[in-house]
């Protein structure tokens, strides 16, 4: 019995996911180190026939396979309308997320309202109109599927590319609760001045197991809340990446709804109000900064003559060729007990593969140049010297350090891009982002 490619990627992920959850890890360093213990003289002689035996005879394999259930009805699987086994990730079905927020025996407030966000299937990809079906045992590629939402991350399972590609998901975002009564669900006014957006980013993995980034896309999912059964099905238009984001990838159906649903739609006239008085108001805050810039940028000319030639980054391009200004792309990241000091942080992001991408640089090649955002760059796990110094930065500003992101040349004149911290007595210290070092 033959096992096609797709489903045997499926698999794995679902195992490496479980085993994640389960921290399969800390276990088996767990009963190394009781072993190692109570046989010190010996333990450089252990070989990995002993390691499994020990394993074995704590149990450890048999809880974690019985544990691992592949039921086509229950478990890690799901039997769908075409007879393909899906395996779920941060998958969540709609009649499971109404029973969770009704029963108390579910871990979900039950003061909270969630986004009910599924997505359904992908629509004229057209690059993949003609592509031929692997072969048994082929490794082909697929698409996934990442998105993010105040703080919450999920991804898709791994999907065959095709002209349609059938993802299938549903995604259970959790929504703040009312800004005006602490602690109660959000009411439709909190839920109006929520301008975060869902990040999608859509990446393909080729046979070779490298991850291109094929499109994102910033849902504004406000737009459910003028729905009477706050319900609402919408198509997104994939555009392309870098030069090529004036050109269509293909579509995307996706469906919202509001869990639970409001008790009165809000108006049209008052969310077309809502965004188009936080659309000005980003546009003079622009204004304002840009003001300030040329400003900063006539005075700096001003000191000395070779500060032309000094390579100065004021504004940046993301994968979207929307232009930010370069601060906007640093915030505090705290990473709670994830990473419990900065050395750790370093060592961190240093493990994000390295990707090296167009050289940083002004004037007129500035257009050219792609600054990815932060999701973006984590969900391909892989990046630009920049892309690594921003997180970093930004991990190190959560710890409370006084962090910047610094712009210069290193070796034979290279463009490149670091972190450089002050501590309260003025040392001053530079961190290499994409090799840990200080």
């Amino acid at each position: 019995m033959s096992v096609s490619p797709q489903k045997v990627a499926e698999l794995k992920e679902v195992i490496r996911n479980h085993f994640s959850q389960i921290d399969l890890r800390s276990h088996i360093r767990g009963i190394l180190a009781d072993a190692i213990g109570a046989n010190k003289e010996q333990a450089s002689l252990l070989s990995e026939a002993d390691i499994l035996q020990e394993l074995q005879s704590r149990r450890l394999i048999d809880e974690v396979l019985s544990s691992l259930q592949l039921s086509e009805d229950h478990g890690l699987f799901t039997r769908s309308g075409r007879d393909n086994l899906k395996p779920s990730f941060s998958s969540v079905d709609k009649k499971d997320a109404m029973e969770a927020i009704q029963s108390s025996q579910k871990k979900l407030d039950a003061t909270r309202r969630y986004l009910y966000l599924q997505v359904l299937e992908g629509k004229a990809f057209l690059e993949h109109l003609q592509e031929a079906a692997p072969f048994p045992g082929q490794t082909s590629s697929y698409f996934s599927l990442h998105a993010q939402f105040l703080g919450q991350r999920f991804h898709s399972r791994p999907v065959a590319c095709a002209c349609e590609p059938d993802f299938g998901e549903g995604l259970l975002l959790e929504l703040p609760v009312s800004h005006s009564d602490i602690g109660k669900m959000a009411n439709s006014s909190s839920l109006l001045s929520m301008a975060e957006p869902v990040h999608l980013v859509l990446l393909r993995t080729v046979a070779s197991g490298m991850s291109n980034l094929v499109s994102t896309y910033s849902l504004d999912w406000r737009s459910v809340l003028t729905r009477e059964n706050s319900m609402q099905q919408m198509a997104l238009e994939l555009m392309g990446i870098g030069k090529e984001n004036k050109v269509s990838f293909g579509m995307l159906e996706v469906k919202l709804e509001l869990l639970p649903p409001l008790h009165q739609a809000v108006p049209q006239e008052l969310l077309s109000t809502q965004i188009t008085m936080e659309r000005s108001r980003e546009t003079e805050r622009q204004r304002l900064f840009l003001v300030y810039a040329k400003q900063w940028w006539k005075e700096y000319l001003q000191l000395r003559e070779s500060h032309c030639n000094r390579l100065v980054k004021i504004f940046a391009q993301d994968e979207c060729a929307n232009n930010w200004f370069v601060c906007s792309y640093v915030f505090p990241l705290c990473a709670g007990r994830l990473l419990e000091a900065p050395r750790l942080a370093a060592r961190f992001v240093s493990l994000i593969s390295y990707e090296k991408t167009q050289n940083i640089s002004v004037g007129k090649g500035d257009s050219g140049e792609l600054w990815a955002s932060m999701h973006t760059f984590l969900a391909r796990k892989r990046g630009d010297c920049e892309n690594h110094a921003i997180l970093l930065c930004s991990l190190l500003l959560g710890f409370g350090l006084d962090a910047y992101v610094c712009v210069g040349c290193k070796g034979k004149g290279q463009p490149h891009t670091w972190v450089m911290t002050i501590s309260p007595d003025g040392v001053i210290t530079f961190w290499e982002s994409t090799t840990g070092n200080r």
